[in-house]
C-alpha cells in the first residue's frame, strides 16, 4: 500500500523525505508556543493570542506576493530563501523575553513561512501526474504528522515550564530542521523552476493573475469552505484546543503533548487506508465528512471540559480522544484540498492558486487565535465549543454546494484519463 502511494519520480520522493525530517523539528515546538509565551515568558493569554494572530496576519499579507513570485521565477528561487528566514526566526524564539520581541520574531517567521507551503505544493504538483497527486499529497501529510508526532513525544519528555532552557533547546533544534528541505532542494538542480517558459504565455499571463483566480467560481467556493473549516478547525489547535484543555478541562501540558501524539498516530495509521477508500470517489463528499468529523472532535473536547477536576483521568482521555478524532478528519482533508486546488489550476497560475489556498490558513490564523481566548473565557468555554462545532458543520454545507460546480474529473469521480476529453488541465 505504501509503495502505491509513493510518487513515481525519485525527485518527488526526496522532497517527501525533506518534509519528514523538517517535521520532526516542527513537532518539538508546535504544541507549546502558547504555553511558552504565557507560562515561561510571562505574556498574558490575550497578548500571546495576539502574537500568534499577528503571525497569521503577516503571513496572509505576504502570501499573494509569494504566489506571484513562484509563477514568475519558479518555486525554487522563492522556497530556498524562505526556508533560511524561517530557520532564523524559529531560532530567535529562544531569545524572546517580552511582548515586543515576541511580535518581532513572529514577524520574521511569518516572512519565511508565507511562501513555503504554496511553493512546496507547487513543486510536488510539477513532479506528479494528476492521477497520483491526491495520494502523494496524502502521503506528504502523513509524513509531516509522523515527524511532528516524533518531535512532540520527544518534547513532552524534555520541556519543563520551570526550566526555560528546555524550551530554548527545542526552538534551536527546530530552527536547524528547516535547513534539511533546503539542502535536499539544492541537491535537485532541475526541480522547482518556472513551470511555463518566459514569453510562452505572453498576453495571457499579463491578463491573468489573481483576478483570473478569483473569477474561478468553483475555486472561490472551495476557498470559502476552507476559510470556515480552518477557522473553526486547524486555527484552534495552537490556542483554542490548548487553552481549553489546560484552562477548562484542567489537564497538564504533558496530556496536551500526548493528545498531539494520539493525533499523529491516528493520521499515520489511517492515512493510507483512507487514501485507498476515497480514491475514485467524490472529493466534495470527503470534504463534507471532514466538517462532521471535526465537529465531533470538538464535542468530545467540550464533554471533557465539563468533567474537569471531577475526574482527571476522564478529562485527560477526552482531550486525547478529541485530538485523535480530529486527526481522522485530517486524513481526508489533507489529500483532497490540494488535489482539488491543483485540478482547478493551470500551470501559468499554479503558484497563485496554491498561494490562495495557503492564504486560507493565514486568514484563519488571524481570526482563530484572537477570538479563542475571549470565547473560552465566556460561560466556562461553552461559547467556544458552540462556535467551533457550528462552524465545522457550516463548512460541510458549503462543501455540499461545491459539488454541482465541478466536473466529474475535478471531483475525483472519473478516471484522470478522462481529463483530456473534458478539457480540464492536468
Amino acid at each position: 500500500m505504501l509503495r502505491r502511494a509513493l510518487p513515481r519520480r525519485p525527485e518527488a520522493r526526496r522532497i517527501l523525505l525533506g518534509t519528514l525530517l523538517s517535521a520532526v523539528g516542527r513537532g518539538l515546538t508546535l504544541p507549546f508556543l502558547f504555553i511558552y509565551l504565557t507560562d515561561v515568558r510571562g505574556l498574558s493569554d490575550p497578548r500571546a493570542g495576539l502574537v500568534i494572530g499577528w503571525y497569521g496576519a503577516v503571513t496572509l499579507a505576504l502570501s499573494p506576493l509569494g504566489g506571484t513570485l513562484i509563477d514568475r521565477f519558479g518555486a525554487r528561487r522563492v522556497v530556498l530563501p524562505c526556508l533560511l528566514v524561517e530557520a532564523i526566526g524559529t531560532g530567535a524564539l529562544a531569545l524572546v523575553d517580552s511582548t515586543a520581541s515576541a511580535f518581532g520574531v513572529a514577524t520574521v517567521i511569518a516572512v519565511g513561512s508565507s511562501a513555503i507551503w504554496s511553493g512546496q505544493n507547487t513543486i510536488l504538483a510539477s513532479l506528479t501526474a494528476d492521477d497520483e497527486r491526491q495520494r502523494v499529497y496524502g502521503l506528504n501529510f502523513a509524513l509531516l504528522n509522523l515527524g511532528i508526532g516524533v518531535g512532540g513525544l520527544t518534547a513532552g519528555a524534555i520541556v519543563d515550564t520551570a526550566r526555560p532552557a528546555t524550551f530554548q533547546l527545542i526552538y534551536l533544534i527546530d530552527a536547524v530542521s528547516y535547513l534539511t528541505p533546503a539542502i535536499i532542494l539544492l541537491s535537485l538542480p532541475h526541480v522547482g523552476h518556472r513551470l511555463v517558459a518566459a514569453g510562452a504565455t505572453g498576453a495571457a499571463t499579463s491578463a491573468g493573475g489573481y483576478l483570473t483566480v478569483l473569477r474561478d467560481r468553483p475555486f472561490r467556493r472551495l476557498v470559502i469552505f476552507g476559510l470556515v473549516l480552518t477557522t473553526c478547525g486547524y486555527a484552534q489547535i495552537e490556542v483554542g484546543f490548548t487553552a481549553y484543555a489546560i484552562r477548562v478541562a484542567e489537564v497538564t501540558p504533558r496530556v496536551v503533548a500526548w493528545a498531539l501524539a494520539a493525533n499523529t498516530v491516528m493520521i499515520v495509521l489511517s492515512q493510507l487506508l483512507v487514501l485507498r477508500r476515497i480514491e475514485g470517489r467524490s472529493r466534495t463528499g470527503a470534504l463534507v465528512a471532514v466538517g462532521a468529523v471535526f465537529a465531533t472532535a470538538w464535542l468530545v473536547l467540550g464533554a471533557a471540559g465539563q468533567v474537569g477536576t471531577g475526574d482527571a483521568l476522564v478529562a485527560a482521555l477526552g482531550v486525547v480522544a478529541c485530538a485523535a478524532i480530529f486527526g481522522f478528519g485530517e486524513t481526508m482533508l489533507s489529500p483532497v484540498m490540494p488535489a482539488l486546488t491543483n485540478a482547478l489550476a493551470t500551470d501559468e497560475l499554479r503558484g497563485r492558486y496554491n498561494a490562495m489556498s495557503s492564504m486560507i490558513f493565514g486568514i484563519s490564523g488571524v481570526i482563530g487565535p484572537v477570538t479563542a481566548g475571549p470565547l473560552i473565557g465566556a460561560a466556562d468555554g461553552k461559547v467556544w465549543v458552540a462556535v467551533v462545532v457550528g462552524g465545522c458543520l457550516a463548512a460541510s454545507v458549503v462543501a455540499l454546494s461545491l459539488r454541482p460546480l465541478l466536473t466529474a474529473v475535478q471531483d475525483g469521480r472519473a478516471p484522470a484519463a478522462d481529463r483530456a476529453a473534458e478539457g480540464v488541465p492536468a
